[in-house]
């Protein structure tokens, strides 16, 4: 009797299930989701398309040529056969078939999308990059330094260099640096006065405190987010020469204030927990501590972020080109495929359904995905 009650208390001990890792628990969360998993099906298509559209439309003889031009076959229309008497060789589609039929030039739409595929998943992600990068270092500044305070000394410091780098640059170069020098010879003053304990160097009010690390990068984003985004990235991109990079790195550049955002609460909660005071206590530095131990925990909501970031760099790299300001020729985009359409709206109108079709599914695909992985990796969030 005593045996079988010492087994029973053993069974009943015991793991009961086998423990799963974390990201089988996601993974298992996330199959839940139905329209999160079409979502990533689409964006693994998407992918794929991608990626094949830039080996075969790239090159001096492609398998598919974007910018060939055959005006005697302009304006054809979808699953349309070449016709053989009036092309050349080099001239006949590479699938026997206008499979999206032909623009006003008679250049292949099916290559042009091939084309395009490539530039806004390029534009998304790098786009996308920037502002995560962005905005996970200022986040954490003002979720870690949030209540230390920055000193007239160092913002004096910081508009010396500053301006000196811009006169520099509008080729004021003695002015530049002259500032420049003033700027590194003020921040030497300032260290040697903080060292010294009877400060003779500089006034004492220049080492009060101004305001703090939080302060002033919040209300840094609450200054991006007066600006309408688009109309700004719209401004910047007028004054640019027109290049994709251009584009790229605007469009981060002016997106990075969520992200900020986020990592910013996920700092300030981190902050105080355990293992961030046991990290402090053994002497690690703070870098480490932000980038080793509590950024892991803080990038859920990053990842969720940058998803959806995607679809909205693409929808506004598409509205660029739409408008003439985006990737320039002879680049082909979803956007400016659109844009050559509007004029046969009538006439030709799969040269404006083809490109928006695919943006809507894309830009769906990617919401989709980052619903379903903020109920992943947010278990609280999700719909029970």
């Amino acid at each position: 009797m005593a045996e079988t009650l010492t087994k029973n208390h053993e069974i009943l001990e015991g793991p009961q299930a086998p423990r799963q890792s974390r990201f089988v628990q996601q993974f298992r969360l996330f199959k839940e989701n139905r329209l999160a998993v079409v979502g990533l099906v689409i964006f693994l298509a998407f992918f794929i398309t991608a990626v094949a559209g830039v080996v075969l439309t790239s090159g001096q003889d492609p398998v598919f040529n974007p910018s060939l031009v055959r005006l005697q076959e302009k304006l054809q229309p979808p699953l349309s056969l070449p016709n053989l008497e009036t092309l050349k060789a080099h001239e006949v589609p590479t699938l026997g078939i206008y499979l999206l039929g032909t623009d006003d030039l008679g250049r292949d739409v099916f290559a042009r999308m091939l084309q395009g595929a490539w530039v806004s998943l390029t534009v998304g992600f790098v786009a996308v990059g920037i502002a995560v990068i962005v905005g996970i270092f200022l986040g954490g500044l003002a979720g870690y330094y949030g209540q230390e305070g920055i000193c007239y000394d160092q913002i004096l410091d910081f508009l010396l260099l500053l301006s000196g780098i811009i006169f520099f640059i509008l080729k004021w170069h003695k002015l530049g640096f002259g500032l420049f020098t003033a700027g590194i010879f003020m921040m030497i003053l300032s260290f040697r006065a903080r060292r010294v304990k009877q400060n003779r160097f500089m006034p004492g009010w220049l080492h009060k405190s101004a305001f703090s690390f939080d302060t002033l990068i919040m209300r840094m984003v609450d200054i991006m987010l007066c600006f309408p985004s688009f109309f700004l990235i719209l401004t910047v991109v007028a004054l640019l020469p027109a290049s994709i990079y251009n584009i790229m790195i605007v469009i981060g550049l002016t997106s990075w204030m969520g992200t900020t955002r986020f990592v910013r609460a996920e700092f300030l909660s981190l902050r105080e927990q355990d293992f961030v005071s046991a990290a402090k206590a053994l002497g690690l530095g703070n870098f480490r501590i932000i980038f080793r131990h509590m950024m892991p925990n803080a990038v859920a909501p990053v990842l969720v972020s940058a998803t959806i970031g995607i679809a909205t760099a693409i929808l506004t790299e598409a509205g660029l080109s739409f408008l003439g300001f985006g990737v320039p020729p002879p680049y082909a985009t979803w956007g400016n495929i659109l844009s050559d359409g509007k004029r046969f709206i009538f006439d030709a109108p799969w040269l404006t359904f083809v490109p928006g079709i695919a943006i809507l599914i894309v830009v769906l695909c990617f919401n989709l995905f980052g619903e379903g992985l903020k109920d992943a990796l947010n278990p609280k969030l999700r719909q029970e």
